[in-house]
């Protein structure tokens, strides 16, 4: 439902704009351009305070505002900069040509801002599924064989008779562990990471 024009206290009329309103600022603004907001109502023959002008003529009158649905491409662009940038509405706006940053903030918080959220619940579950697959690639890096790895894991009566290769094993061993130790850190930092950027 469209709120009925008023006037407020300063004689400036508030609410949804006329058809007639819209063909003066129009008409204004492509003989003369938009050179100051505060003054051109008044040359425009509007009683309208200037940013109802200004935003009227940004996000409904300019010829190359793009109406209609936003595509796949659209969406995933302003996911990715909102990532990065956050809630900067014109920075994202300038990456999409003809879309405004009041359209755009208006598609996030209806459409978009729920899929984001679900996509990094899923990228943060990936994370912690990975683990396993990552300490294989650390029992490579150290060389070790994995049969040998799991052996002296589960066994602790396992003796070597060779003492330079006991060494050795216990070297790798002490290697493979703190490496382990050092990714799981990395990925629990990763994680709260994470789950700051779902919370905001």
């Amino acid at each position: 439902m469209v709120r009925a024009p008023c006037i407020d206290k300063n004689g400036m009329k508030k609410g949804a704009w006329s058809e007639e309103e819209d063909n003066k600022l129009r008409d204004y603004i492509e003989r003369y351009g938009h050179w100051n907001w505060r003054e051109l109502p008044k040359y425009a023959g509007l009683s309208r305070c200037g940013k109802s002008c200004r935003l009227r003529w940004m996000n409904y009158l300019r010829p190359t505002v793009k109406r209609g649905n936003f595509s796949k491409e659209e969406e995933d662009i302003i996911i990715k900069f909102h990532q990065d940038m956050g809630n900067k509405w014109s920075a994202i706006a300038a990456q999409l040509p003809g879309r405004s940053d009041n359209e755009i903030k208006n598609h996030w918080h209806t459409h978009l801002k729920k899929r984001a959220k679900h996509n990094n619940h899923q990228v943060s579950h990936e994370v912690k599924q990975e683990p396993n697959s990552n300490i294989q690639r650390i029992i490579n890096f150290a060389g070790l064989p994995p049969s040998r790895v799991s052996n002296e894991s589960t066994s602790s009566s396992h003796r070597v008779s060779d003492d330079s290769t006991s060494r050795s094993c216990v070297q790798q061993q002490r290697l493979l562990i703190d490496l382990n130790q050092e990714y799981e850190e990395e990925s629990w930092e990763e994680d709260c990471k994470l789950g700051k950027e779902i919370e905001c």
